[in-house]
This record gives structure tokens, sequence and C-alpha cells, in this order.
């Protein structure tokens, strides 16, 4: 489908979760932020439904997020129940690597294809400070057993102050073409001005080209990061909140109240 202003919509991020095993100083509150309550969030199975209906209407590529998706109890059963659906051609996941040197291989196995793996800092105290107390060791555990399990794909994602000329994002941009991963400097968005910038070494952040939607874990579809605009499948049901998320999809992102963990970057 199309938008107003001629955007083919292919691709949808969905949210499995709010919830995040780290804390990092750029999408988490100091006091925390307030959670989904369980009970809201959406099961496997409404997932699944809602893709199913989007792939009819042009969305060709799926990507799991959070939070951090890896902490969803279930989430490889989640991942083969997607990758059976006919129709996506790119199934990939963004993940924060802490936790995938166990699940590398079983998501491959369930149909995953690419991985976007979050690494700010290779120095330990570095990382720990941003993080709020991650261990980057997982991390690069979690990117080796990534590569071994034989992705289509792993690329390394790097928030940024300003620019990827910054002493941690020039030692994560040499990891990575060490081992041949392609990088996106990802600069931090400023969300009570409106202010965000293109993604360096990718496509976000380009309004005149932005072709995604999103969908947060309890089933609220997003035109935009950046509006407050959503549409929910359970009220309005899946096809409809998907054509009326398309239909009101802005030129351009504005002011929003929402933020890069709950939605995945």
């Amino acid at each position: 489908m199309f938008d107003r202003f001629g955007r083919e919509i292919s691709y949808l991020r969905v949210s499995v979760t709010d919830r995040c095993n780290l804390r990092c100083r750029y999408c988490m509150p100091p006091g925390g932020a307030t959670r989904i309550r369980r009970e809201d969030i959406l099961s496997f199975e409404e997932i699944a439904a809602v893709v199913a209906a989007a792939v009819p209407l042009g969305i060709t590529k799926i990507r799991l997020t959070g939070g951090e998706p890896l902490v969803r109890k279930g989430i490889v059963t989640l991942a083969g129940m997607i990758a059976r659906i006919p129709g996506i051609a790119d199934f990939g996941m963004t993940t924060n690597g802490t936790l995938l040197r166990d699940l590398a291989v079983p998501l491959k196995d369930a149909g995953l294809h690419r991985l976007n793996i979050s690494l700010d800092a290779l120095d330990p105290a570095h990382y720990r400070e941003i993080t709020r107390g991650g261990d980057v060791r997982l991390v690069l555990e979690g990117i080796d057993a990534a590569r071994a399990a034989g992705f289509a794909s792993i690329k390394i994602n790097c928030v940024v102050n300003e620019s990827g000329d910054e002493p941690d994002a020039r030692a994560v941009a040499a990891f990575a073409r060490e081992h041949g991963f392609p990088i996106r400097f990802i600069r931090r968005m400023v969300l009570e001005s409106g202010a965000f910038w293109k993604v360096e070494g990718g496509e976000g952040g380009d309004c005149g080209r932005c072709n995604r939607l999103r969908m947060t874990s309890d089933g609220r579809l997003i035109p935009c990061l950046f509006n407050d605009l959503s549409f929910s499948v359970r009220e309005l049901g899946v096809e409809k909140a998907l054509r009326a998320a398309i239909e009101h999809k802005p030129p351009r992102g504005g002011q929003s109240r929402y933020c890069i963990g709950t939605l995945g970057g």
C-alpha cells in the first residue's frame, strides 16, 4: 500500500515487549519508565495474526524489537510462527545481544533471517556506564554465536552523541570492519524537541523514503516514531488499524512521547 505522499509502506517493526535487561542512559530515565501491564501485551497468536493480515496489504519486511525482544519468554516460538507466514521476504530482529549466545542457533533454525546488534562501546567500563551495569563480554559472545549460526546479515548498531568520530564509536567501527559487519551510527534523539537525524549507514530518519510502521507490544500501530497518533488492532481490528496507520502517516516526524526503548529504535 502507498500512503498519501506516495511512499510504499512495506516494513513493519513489531515490539514484542517493553521490558529490557539493560537500562541504557539514552532510552531509560534514571527512575525507570511506566511499563505496560503484562496482561495487556499481545499474545504470540495476536502478533502472528497482525503480521498475517499485513502481508497481503504489501508488508514484506518484519523486524522484531522491544524493549529487548530476547527477554520475551518463548521468543523462538514466535519467530517460528512468523517465519511460516507466506510472503515475508525479510525477517529480522534488533537486540542488545546480551542473551544471544544461547538463542542464536534456535532463532536461525526457527527462520529468522538477520540481526541488528546494539554495541555502543567496546571498553567494558564505558559499556557498563552507558547501560547502567551491562557486560559487554556477553554482547561479544552473542555476536560470535550469531556469526557461527550463519545469519544472512549481521549489522552493528552504535548510538552516538553527535557522530561516528567519537572515541567509543571509532572503536566499535574498527571492530565491525575487522569482522566484516556493516555498522550504523544512530545519533541520540531529542524527543522533547522532536529533533532527530538520519542514521549514518542506514535508512532510518529519512522521512521522504520512510516505508515503515511500528506496533507497540500492546497492539497500537504507530505511523511515525515522532508522532503521537496510534491505532489499536484490538479496538479497530487488524486490517482497519493497518489502513488507518498508513492513511495517517505524516510527511515527516514531529514531537512525540515515544522513545527508542519502547519501540526498538
